[in-house]
């Protein structure tokens, strides 16, 4: 295969992978809006429904430690678009929620609909982002960072998007025919799967189970410092400021939607611009540890900040909107060096077993986030969760400190294009 071939190839590849994934982000966002907005409305106080989320964020973590070793034995297209159907699955069973249930039986309806939406979010994410390894080459570590900001920030961009869809869908449809909709959609875009290899990311060697658990030194350090950092963003995100922006700030359903939805679409952006900015900022390299030590630092501050603030009686819209908005491109920086860093980390053998023990990490303390979430701001206010938010900022510097360089030195071993 000539250098333009397989550059052809790897970028139609990328091309699709990302389509699939920006389909499913869409969904994902509106789903996680819907829900938490319609049983807000309904009744459920905030610790009901973090748990409604509970199963989604145990099964993403059960998903991205298999998922890694079952996608290395039958390749990412399988686990990709398997995430997909288990989404579409997972939508109209959601679909069929009645109200006269007896709420005991309804809240674990929900729980069961949201673990097969976690299943099928974190085998999605985890085949998109090994799949990005697998169309760069291994020395193009710039071009690496430039591909998974772009995959990364478009991700969040159209999360925020979805978030926004979610909530207008509910207002303009009601429930059960927003879950429809979306759930047409993605079975459009599981056409698009025919156009991948069928090889991407399977090798050819069997992986014992037991080397799930043998991972490297980097690999380790950089997955608990991703579980507390994604924990300080949820423990406040996920059910505290939206039931505050709605039972205390007085916010619709549009109001809510749209500002959550331009939070995330800004963060989006800044994870893209990510690249372009840390190379004009600094000195042209690729991110080092020390580029994840220094934004770590930043964002421990923010959401203490934002406490103190609250606490002196700052008027809380604006201390919200400001607060947030600090937040979320501090934390999108975080997470587009994170997200290079697992990469650059990985040898390509290993890249869906690193990367899935890597969000399986992630999944952890998204899980403990959204618990503590519920459990925090019901019994001490948004404070509460902000405070914890920082105390989950400071553990994931003090780990980020163990961090050494990446050393790239091995070429790609997978080429687009093999086994069509």
């Amino acid at each position: 295969m000539t250098s333009t071939t397989a550059a052809n190839a790897n970028l139609k590849n990328y091309a699709l992978v990302t389509l699939a994934y920006w389909g499913f982000t869409l969904t994902d966002g509106a789903l996680r809006m819907l829900v938490l907005l319609y049983f807000n409305e309904i009744g459920y106080t905030p610790i009901q429904i973090a748990f409604l989320f509970l199963f989604y964020e145990v099964f993403g973590i059960t998903t991205n430690f298999l998922g890694g070793w079952i996608s290395s034995q039958l390749g990412l297209k399988v686990t990709l678009y398997s995430g997909i159907g288990l989404q579409v699955f997972a939508l109209l069973m959601l679909s069929f929620l009645n109200r006269d249930w007896p709420q005991w039986f309804a809240v674990l309806y929900v729980m069961t609909s949201q673990a097969f939406s976690g299943i099928a979010k974190d085998l999605t994410k985890m085949s998109s982002k090994s799949a990005i390894r697998l169309v760069v080459p291994r020395e193009a570590q710039s071009s690496l960072f430039k591909w998974v900001a772009v995959l990364t920030g478009s991700k969040n961009a159209l999360k925020g998007v979805g978030f926004f869809l979610g909530a207008a869908l509910l207002a303009a449809f009601g429930f059960v025919t927003s879950l429809w909709i979306m759930a047409i959609g993605l079975i459009l875009i599981l056409f698009t799967g025919v156009m991948l290899p069928k090889e991407m990311g399977k090798i050819k060697a069997k992986v014992k189970f037991t080397q799930l658990f043998s991972k490297s030194r980097e690999i380790n350090i950089l997955s608990a410092a991703r579980f507390f950092l994604f924990g300080s963003r949820d423990v406040w995100f996920v059910v505290g400021l939206p039931v505050f922006l709605q039972s205390v700030l007085g916010w619709s359903f549009y109001q809510e939607g749209g500002f959550l939805a331009c939070w995330v679409i800004g963060y989006g952006i800044i994870q893209f611009l990510a690249p372009t900015l840390l190379r004009r900022f600094g000195n042209g390299e690729p991110p080092k540890s020390k580029t994840i030590q220094f934004w770590t630092g930043i964002l421990t501050a923010v959401p203490a900040s934002i406490a103190i603030a609250m606490q002196l009686q700052a008027p809380p819209d604006v201390t919200i909107v400001v607060g947030l908005m600090i937040f979320g491109v501090v934390f999108a920086f975080n997470s587009a060096v994170h997200s290079y860093l697992v990469l650059a980390f990985t040898d390509d053998d290993k890249v869906a077993l690193n990367v899935g023990f890597y969000y399986m990490a992630n999944s952890g303390g998204r899980l403990i986030g959204t618990v503590l979430s519920g459990v925090i701001y019901q019994l001490y206010g948004l404070v509460g969760c902000l405070w914890a938010s920082s105390l989950f900022v400071l553990a994931a510097w003090v780990i980020s400190l163990k961090l050494p360089d990446p050393q790239p030195i091995k070429a790609i071993a997978w080429q687009a294009g093999d086994g069509d």
